[in-house]
C-alpha cells in the first residue's frame, strides 16, 4: 500500500505540537523548534499559494468560481 492510500492519522501535527509539553527543552531546543516552525509555515504557505494559483487557472479555463 502506497503512502498516499493510508488514511489520515487522527488529529493533525499542529494539534498534537499544540499539546507538547515545552518545559524539558532548554532555550537552544526551543530556538531550534521555533525555526523549524516557522520554515514549515513558509512551506505550507507556498503550498497554499500555488493550490490557490491551480484552481484560479482551472476556472479561468472551465469558466467556474474557484472554491
Amino acid at each position: 500500500m502506497d503512502e498516499d492510500d493510508r488514511p489520515r492519522a487522527f488529529g493533525d501535527a499542529a494539534s498534537r505540537l499544540a499539546a507538547e509539553d515545552l518545559s524539558p527543552y532548554s532555550l537552544a531546543e526551543l530556538d531550534a523548534r521555533v525555526a523549524l516552525l516557522e520554515a514549515e509555515i513558509a512551506r505550507v504557505a507556498a503550498h497554499r499559494q500555488a493550490k490557490g494559483d491551480h484552481l484560479s487557472a482551472a476556472a479561468a479555463l472551465f469558466g467556474k468560481s474557484p472554491g
